[in-house]
This record gives C-alpha cells, sequence and structure tokens, in this order.
C-alpha cells in the first residue's frame, strides 16, 4: 500500500570519461561490453572532457562532443553528457562524480576505466575518494596488465594513432578505426590536419 510518497528508485549510472579527442571503435566496443557484461548497470555516460587536467591539446569541446554523440548515440541506454563543460574550468573526475552524488544522492557509480589508465591513478586527484564513490570497472587494454581487469578483446586502436593518421593523410587508417559518422565530421571539419592536437 502506497502512502503517497515518492521515492527515487536506485539507478547505477556508469561514468566512462575520456578526450575522446577523437572517440574510436574501441570505445564504442567498451561501453558495448560494460552494457552487455555488467547487469547492474542502468545506463552508460560518455564524459567528454571540458579542459584536460594534464594540460593535453585538444580539438575543441563541440567537435568531440559532437563525435561523442555520433559515435554512441546508436546504443541503447547510453547518454553523452556535457557534466564538465557545465562545470566549467579543469575536468577532474572527483569533482564530476561529487557533483553527479550530490544532485542524485539515491544513486550508485561506477567508474569505467582501461588498465593503461590505472597506471595514471597516482598522479589523478583524490583516486582514492574516487574509488569509494564510484568503484571503477577496470577494462583490458593490450600492452597493459590489469589484475581483475574485464578481458573484453578490444581493438588496439588509439586516438593518438587516428590523430596521427589523420596529420599523414592516412584516410584509410582512419576509416579502419573511426566509426563511419565520426570519420565524417572530422574530414568535414579538417581536424587533425596541421596540428599537433
Amino acid at each position: 500500500m502506497s502512502d503517497g510518497s515518492w521515492v527515487e528508485l536506485v539507478t547505477t549510472i556508469a561514468i566512462f570519461g575520456g578526450s575522446f579527442n577523437p572517440p574510436h571503435v574501441a570505445h564504442v566496443l567498451a561501453a558495448a561490453f560494460v552494457l552487455a557484461m555488467e547487469e547492474e548497470i542502468d545506463e552508460l555516460w560518455v564524459v567528454p572532457c571540458f579542459r584536460h587536467p594534464f594540460a593535453k591539446c585538444l580539438a575543441s569541446f563541440d567537435d568531440r562532443f559532437a563525435m561523442s554523440e555520433l559515435a554512441f548515440s546508436w546504443l541503447p541506454r547510453v547518454r553523452v553528457s556535457a557534466i564538465e563543460r557545465d562545470l566549467g574550468g579543469e575536468s577532474r573526475t572527483i569533482r564530476t562524480i561529487r557533483h553527479l552524488q550530490s544532485v542524485h544522492p539515491s544513486w550508485n557509480l561506477r567508474l569505467v576505466i582501461g588498465t593503461d589508465i590505472m597506471t595514471d591513478a597516482p598522479r589523478w586527484d583524490s583516486f582514492e575518494e574516487i574509488a569509494r564513490r564510484a568503484p571503477p570497472l577496470v577494462l583490458s587494454r593490450k600492452g597493459f596488465e590489469g589484475v581483475g581487469a574485464c578481458q573484453g578483446v578490444f581493438p588496439d586502436v588509439s586516438s593518438t594513432r587516428i590523430r596521427s593518421a589523420m596529420e599523414q593523410g592516412d584516410f584509410d587508417l582512419v576509416r579502419a578505426w573511426g566509426p563511419p559518422a565520426v570519420v565524417r565530421h572530422m574530414m568535414e571539419r579538417s581536424l587533425y590536419v596541421g596540428t599537433s592536437c
């Protein structure tokens, strides 16, 4: 019997953050893998960073957000979020997680990261708090061993290699690694051509 009060259902959100500079096929497969293998996850949020904390040179946020929507929007239960743009300033995972938990206190959060990122964990702001608030879902990445990592099989591709291929005009390689809509966006906007970003 209802007492007339409304209770927010507990929701579990997987946070998949990164530069997405540009997003590529391994990013998309990682998102699909998490949703397929982690039955507790209700939604996966792709969160492009606004300003990289390690001062990486990036394409504009608008371009990276648009490419992320093109790459991921066809996947059910995936949302591309502009939260780090809305928060402004230098993007910090801990700030994003604290904000989400303050706005949605009933949510459970998980953080999707690769074994390659785990090597940078000591450099992160408040990584121990991040792990407590949003226990990591660690995905295995070729060349980086990780105890307890989910052993998905992902192509050996990186945003760095795609940017290099764009710079060198190796568009066949770009097309092999990038979702077609993302590749079209890069071509139309001449992204990563004539730039070190």
